[in-house]
């Protein structure tokens, strides 16, 4: 069965032809935050299409980063670069352009669902992810279950609490979120901000030249600046952890996002981070990463892909 699998991400978006666990073919896009991006992503699919000598595509998934609605099919809340597609029906637009029946999901619970089904937590039944990106996404599985809520909320939001009182504003709203603290957006005003600016030349160069990534900091970690941002973004995204650590007791951390290919770098830090700051007599689960951390969303659409199609053939 091929399933198309579309990753609305924060800065890229990516475009995948999957066989269950097998990547047939893929593409990325930039990511504008226009609904010309839909149009962008249609022809990008049909030529991907057009282009492998795959079966007919039998179910088609979809990832958006913020709060999706499972009954409506639709995102009903994000941050600024999705606000054209709040309250669009998502579902019925993949439909009609791919004529395969369609699965739509939050994309921290997409990537929970790959990992835990094919990729570093097989067979897992307690397990927690967080991605960290151009934000920080979270998800839980508990007793084999995906964890959504009475309204779709329950588990996602891992990045969006309070761990500090008085940290800087996010753009969920809130005050001292870890993603407004540790993110790719959050990095440009966390370089700026910092009293010893003037005297790194990395920095006063790298900033010239714009769209700034967290692999910034792991190119640099000989630079003052950078050893100081980077040591606050690992107590912000370890804070986080312990928080979906304390609040539902998982066997297996995953850690995923693009800037877990430095795994050997960053595991073995993040993962002190997080255990400092467990309940006394809290369990210490299991820190792992993904082979292919920028995978592990379309694996999980690949799962739903197949989930929809297969119910789609029982009605």
């Amino acid at each position: 069965m091929t399933s198309l699998c579309i990753d609305f991400g924060g800065t890229v978006i990516k475009i995948g032809l999957l066989d269950c666990s097998q990547v047939i073919a893929r593409r990325a896009l930039p990511s504008f935050g226009l609904e010309t991006d839909l149009a962008a992503v249609s022809a990008a699919a049909h030529s991907l299409l057009a282009g492998t000598d795959s079966s007919p595509v039998t179910g088609v998934g979809i990832a958006m980063p913020g709060v999706v609605d499972q009954v409506r099919g639709c995102l009903v809340a994000a941050h600024d670069k999705y606000g054209y597609a709040l309250g669009m029906d998502i579902r019925t637009w993949a439909g009609n352009e791919f004529g395969a029946p369609v699965a739509i999901e939050n994309d921290a619970r997409a990537a929970l669902i790959g990992e835990t089904q094919y990729g570093c937590a097989v067979g897992e039944q307690d397990v927690v992810l967080i991605i960290l990106g151009t934000g920080v996404g979270t998800a839980a599985l508990i007793e084999g279950r995906v964890l959504r809520g009475a309204h779709d909320h329950a588990g996602i939001l891992g990045g969006h609490t309070t761990i500090q009182l008085a940290g800087p504003p996010c753009n969920c709203g809130n005050i001292g979120c870890a993603e407004a603290i540790a993110s790719t957006w959050a990095l440009e005003r966390a370089v700026r901000a910092h009293p010893r600016l003037a005297a790194s030349s990395w920095w006063t160069t790298r900033l010239t030249r714009g769209h700034l990534g967290i692999k910034d900091l792991l190119d640099s970690q000989d630079d003052g600046v950078s050893r100081d941002i980077l040591d606050v973004f690992i107590g912000a995204w370890g804070a986080a952890i312990s928080g979906l650590c304390n609040s539902y007791d998982p066997e297996v951390v995953i850690i995923s996002g693009g800037v877990m290919r430095s795994a050997d770098a960053l595991l073995p830090r993040l993962e002190a981070a997080a255990v400092a700051h467990l309940w006394p007599s809290a369990h210490r689960p299991r820190f792992v990463t993904p082979a292919g951390p920028e995978h592990s969303v379309l694996l999980g659409l690949s799962v739903l892909a197949t989930q929809a199609a297969e119910e789609n053939r029982h009605l």
